[in-house]
């Protein structure tokens, strides 16, 4: 079943909000939305239909049943994929091809494989350039804490930029592929305006409001000093959060995170500044993983429950 999401709403996750992404991403996004928002595609709708990236379960599962369901484990390793732009809640595939999947449910994914008898260690498999700011920062502790539980391998299978890689910094270990590439710690916010472009088709918006702020960024008219001293405020709280973050995770000094200005490194050049711990394929990664539990016997369910329940009190 597919999904239909208003362009306005999908704008209101792009524009005016924190992101952690990479501008190749942002780019790519603002040239699918652009277009249609200002009504310039041939027989465009007026509403975009998405498809479900996520495996449909039926209608009676609970959620623990649909996440158990979708997780793929190898022997004793889970693998769950980090593709694709990264949203709060529930991903889907765009019109435009481009992935997406929500932190609601990788958590989901993540917990099923916590919870699994067989699994030893968790793979996250990384190709995305990043998204959302909102829910990064909750889903990052999240796998942190999850490490003191089973171990969590990052595999960067090619790229985790901005909000992917806060996520693989969070884990155990990081492994990059030997072209791929990782960075991009800096935030982002973009406004849309497009005043000059009603006032040339004779479209004007009247607006009346209540609260000082309830117009800042409004895309009816140029944007306003107090707007952009608003947005300075957000872009500095996001741009901690996400350096001091990083700095701990990977037991680096805040100031050296700082000093990376967003670049994308490649893997040497990561490896050096200690973003990652590994140049390897992805496939001879986990090849490696797996060799390690081969004569591992297999903790109880109920050994991994109380771990589990114990790291959920912290």
């Amino acid at each position: 079943m597919s999904h239909l999401i208003n362009y306005p709403h999908i704008a209101s996750m792009v524009f005016n909000t924190p992101l952690y992404a990479d501008p190749t991403l942002v780019r790519a996004i603002k040239a699918v939305l652009e277009p249609r928002l200002l009504g310039r595609m041939e027989s465009a709708p007026t509403s975009l239909g998405l498809a479900q990236s996520q495996p449909a379960v039926e209608a009676n599962s609970n959620q623990e049943d649909r996440y158990a369901k979708s997780l793929q484990v190898f022997g004793k390793l889970a693998v769950i994929s980090v593709h694709g732009v990264l949203v709060p809640r529930r991903g889907v595939i765009t019109a435009s091809c481009e992935e997406l999947i929500s932190y609601e449910y990788l958590r989901g994914q993540i917990t099923a494989a916590l919870r699994h008898e067989l699994v030893e260690e968790i793979v996250l498999d990384f190709h995305t350039g990043g998204g959302s700011a909102m829910g990064c920062k909750e889903m990052a502790d999240f796998i942190r804490a999850s490490t003191q539980i089973k171990p969590i391998t990052a595999i960067i299978n090619f790229a985790a930029y901005s909000a992917g890689y806060f996520l693989a910094a969070a884990c155990s270990k990081i492994i990059c592929s030997p072209t791929g590439g990782v960075g991009s710690v800096g935030v982002i916010i973009e406004t849309f305006e497009v005043s000059k472009w009603e006032e040339e088709v004779g479209i004007k918006y009247n607006t009346f409001y209540r609260g000082g702020h309830k117009n800042d960024c409004s895309p009816h008219e140029p944007i306003t000093d107090q707007a952009v001293a608003e947005i300075d405020k957000r872009l500095d709280k996001a741009y901690a959060i996400f350096t001091g973050s990083v700095a701990e995770y990977r037991g680096l000094d805040v100031q050296a995170v700082i000093e990376t200005e967003a670049r994308l490194f490649d893997p040497e050049e990561a490896l050096q500044l200690r973003l990652i711990d590994e140049i390897a394929p992805a496939q001879d990664a986990i090849n490696a993983i797996a060799q390690r539990y081969k004569s591992t016997p297999t903790r109880s369910i109920r050994a991994q429950a109380r771990a589990y329940d114990t790291a959920c009190k912290i």
